[in-house]
């Protein structure tokens, strides 16, 4: 019996989801935000490298006017959104921008190769990537997160300020009442 139980520990375990912040789970989160981040930079650097070919194979395919006009939005995108997601600076903006580049690509695919698994399978995991990164911003070593600790640390000690100020209006407001 023992063993039985422990071995429905364990599966509980395993499958159990983790809905409290650990740091093991924040060192996952931070290892997925760097990896997608720094790989993404390449896809910005090809779009760069052929400018006028990714416009004519991709955009244009695709029927959005100005091709070479939207082929550099989705170039500069990937160059300056994916260091900020990598860092976990603007963390939400910048995977914001990075998972409307993926919409668009997957657009292309389906278009292009229908439902093709093959095609569709790289921009559909960096656009889930993009999603979890929207939704739940940058996780705890980012620099996203040493910002907030800053400006709500900031904002306390601006109350604390103000609550003093206002216990002493109030005590020299009783002082003068008294007399």
């Amino acid at each position: 019996m023992a063993l039985t139980q422990r071995l429905s520990g364990w599966t509980a375990l395993a499958l159990q989801p983790t809905f409290a912040p650990s740091y093991l789970s924040q060192i996952g989160w931070t290892v997925l935000r760097l990896v997608v981040g720094i790989m993404m930079i390449h896809n910005g650097l090809d779009k760069l490298g052929n400018i006028e070919g990714f416009a004519e194979a991709y955009v244009k395919v695709i029927g959005l006017p100005f091709p070479i006009f939207f082929s550099y939005c989705a170039a500069y995108t990937e160059l300056i959104a994916a260091p900020l997601l990598a860092l976990g600076f603007l963390t939400r903006p910048a995977a914001a921008g990075l998972f409307g580049t993926m919409l668009v690509a997957m657009y292309h695919h389906v278009l292009v190769a229908g439902f093709s698994i093959p095609y569709l399978e790289l921009s559909s995991i960096y656009a889930a990537c993009f999603l979890f990164f929207l939704i739940n911003g940058a996780g705890l070593f980012s620099v996203d997160s040493l910002l907030s600790g800053w400006l709500s640390a900031a904002v306390r000690d601006t109350q604390d300020s103000q609550l003093r100020s206002l216990e002493k209006s109030y005590q020299t407001s009783e002082v003068v009442s008294e007399k």
